[in-house]
């Protein structure tokens, strides 16, 4: 107010701040996270899958449409999914059955591709797109999944399109 003697800054009032350390704050953040967004059980399981290619040389695809994928901390079921790299695209269709999924795909431009299909736990299922550059596999367990592309030149495998993980 004015005329009253000035009083240094910060004197004169509460401290309303905690003395809560840095350390106690993290633990309690940590602890609300567990509760409210746990880490999903099999994650390291799901890393370790995606890393273990027996194949060292291969090129990873790109989602393209991915508002129906099912993710890390996702439940959603996986729809239809477009893959990219710089001269390939892969297009797939999931369809539950009573035992797993129906994968349907495409490969443009076509050819007659070795089309592998991994699911952690379960190995893989391997078809080969024909002319059109049309695939499928009529059951595939549920699973951490990853779609690998064999790109065939001259009838001898040119290279490996991967895809990134899905969990069917």
């Amino acid at each position: 107010m004015p005329g009253d003697p000035a009083r240094p800054a910060g004197r004169g009032r509460r401290n309303t701040v905690n003395s809560t350390s840095d350390d106690e704050l993290l633990a309690r953040l940590d602890r609300v996270l567990e509760r409210v967004d746990p880490v999903p059980a099999d994650l390291l399981d799901r890393v370790r899958f995606a890393i273990d290619l027996e194949y060292l040389d291969v090129e990873v695809a790109r989602w393209e449409r991915h508002s129906e994928l099912a993710g890390v901390r996702s439940s959603a079921e996986p729809g239809s999914v477009t893959f990219t790299v710089d001269d390939l695209t892969v297009m797939v269709s999931f369809l539950r059955t009573p035992r797993g999924y129906r994968i349907d795909g495409w490969l443009a431009p076509p050819g007659p591709h070795a089309v592998e299909v991994r699911i952690d736990g379960h190995g893989s299922n391997t078809t080969t797109a024909d002319s059109n550059g049309r695939f499928a596999l009529p059951e595939v367990p549920r699973g951490v999944t990853q779609i690998l592309v064999h790109l065939a030149e001259n009838g001898r495998s040119a290279r490996t399109v991967v895809t990134p993980t899905l969990v069917l």
